[in-house]
């Protein structure tokens, strides 16, 4: 495993996550309608409770866990907020459409008729073209990334309203910079650029944590790639765009231009971080094992980590370009993955490339994810949730497979709470029973 670095790890988040926990408790005892005094007293309330609690907080003590979590560096010794970010509310454009996404297709529609609802659509599609505001994208990524000391550069994608950017995904980000805390975060993201996205990320921020959304460029990305011809034939309306919204094949595709053009990691935003990424070099990681061979049956995109300029990346997008179907939920990401994996077989090591066990990024299939949110009821259950908790020691983040988990309420005592309660920084309450 790799070794933590050694911080102190400041009290007052998890004193912020018990008082979180103590106000949603008081929720379950008033039932009747909000009452403009209950609103104030209960903005107050929770107003006192976050200021005291950071003023009042000291350093916490340091004890023995079944769980090793990485330590953090105290408030005091966090970095302020960089200058060069240049974060200025006044000037983000907060007129938010925060509508139905206007890249999903209509339905019972013949091909033909699909490309031609594409073709009306494109002028109104400004996330595949260059404007004023994406032209900035690449002179603000090097510049984040040029002016701090990045132990790693995570990307993230968010192609969604800011406003759907809620606990889970800012658990996602937290975690991260619980095992991560010099890492620097980009999430690459029309909305969150934006007065809106600056709020969410603002409890991040204020800690000294260095994020930064930033309106993507997608042509500039897949220049001098083969993405490049991918994004022409879609911007000319000769191809088919598939019934699936194109923003989840754009996703697919930017993560890796991104990382072929600046390097580092990509992860989803339905993780829980577990480790340092640091000592990551040029992985994937398998998804499931053949039992009988015990090698790697499929591998899945939602974590890739590789050098910058890396010849396997360009192999990714050409597959991406080549092979493009927008009618099979995920022919162009995790199977797309697969595929070139499969293709390139034993020549993987003269790439360096190491396909990663499940346990590293899949240590919970999609299947078995709704036992993590459950409170144990009997013995088996609390020795199979301890067991569990010492088995993720060895694993660099858990994929909570968010399309099956996300309505799921996180149980008091579940393996969702301690794992939540060992590995965040700003604690916001997510939900619990």
């Amino acid at each position: 495993m790799v070794s933590p670095t050694e911080f102190s790890l400041p009290a007052f988040p998890k004193m912020l996550k018990k008082m979180y926990k103590k106000m949603f408790d008081l929720r379950k005892v008033f039932h009747g309608p909000k009452t403009p005094i209950f609103s104030a007293i209960t903005f107050a309330a929770i107003f006192f409770m976050l200021y005291s609690g950071h003023l009042f907080a000291g350093p916490s003590s340091t004890g023995s866990t079944a769980l090793q979590e990485p330590a953090l560096p105290a408030v005091s010794e966090l970095p302020q907020l960089n200058t060069h970010m240049n974060i200025n509310r006044e000037d983000y454009d907060d007129d938010e459409s925060e509508v139905v996404d206007p890249l999903v297709p209509p339905q019972n529609v013949t091909i033909a008729e699909r490309i031609e609802w594409f073709r009306r659509k494109l002028p109104e599609l400004d996330l595949l073209n260059s404007n004023e505001l994406s032209e900035k994208f690449h002179g603000r990524v090097m510049e984040f990334f040029n002016n701090n000391n990045c132990s790693v550069q995570f990307y993230m994608v968010w192609l969604s309203p800011a406003k759907t950017f809620g606990p889970r995904e800012f658990m996602s980000m937290d975690s991260l910079f619980h095992s991560n805390p010099e890492a620097c975060l980009i999430i690459v993201s029309r909305s969150m650029d934006s007065k809106r996205g600056y709020t969410k990320l603002k409890p991040v921020l204020d800690l000294g944590f260095k994020v930064l959304a930033v309106t993507p460029d997608v042509p500039f990305l897949v220049q001098d790639t083969p993405g490049e011809d991918w994004l022409e034939d879609m911007k000319s309306g000769t191809r088919d765009p598939g019934y699936i919204p194109l923003t989840i094949n754009l996703t697919n595709l930017i993560r890796i231009a991104m990382i072929y053009k600046y390097g580092g990691a990509y992860i989803d935003t339905d993780f829980i971080v577990l480790r340092d990424f640091s000592e990551l070099r040029n992985v994937v990681g398998a998804q499931t094992m053949d039992r009988m061979t015990n090698q790697w049956s499929s591998i899945n995109n939602a974590v890739v980590v590789f050098d910058l300029g890396h010849p396997m990346l360009l192999e990714f997008i050409k597959e991406f370009s080549n092979t493009f179907n927008g009618n099979k939920w995920g022919y162009n990401g995790p199977a797309m993955f697969s595929r070139v994996c499969q293709r390139m077989g034993g020549s993987l090591p003269s790439y360096n490339v190491t396909i990663l066990q499940p346990k590293a990024f899949y240590p919970v299939d999609w299947i078995q994810i709704r036992r993590l949110f459950r409170k144990p009821t009997t013995g088996s259950q609390s020795r199979w949730a301890d067991r569990l908790m010492v088995e993720l020691q060895d694993s660099y983040a858990l994929h909570l497979w968010n399309k099956r988990s996300r309505k799921l309420i996180i149980e008091d005592g579940s393996v969702m709470d301690r794992l939540i309660s060992e590995h965040c920084v700003v604690c916001q309450h997510i939900n619990h029973a």
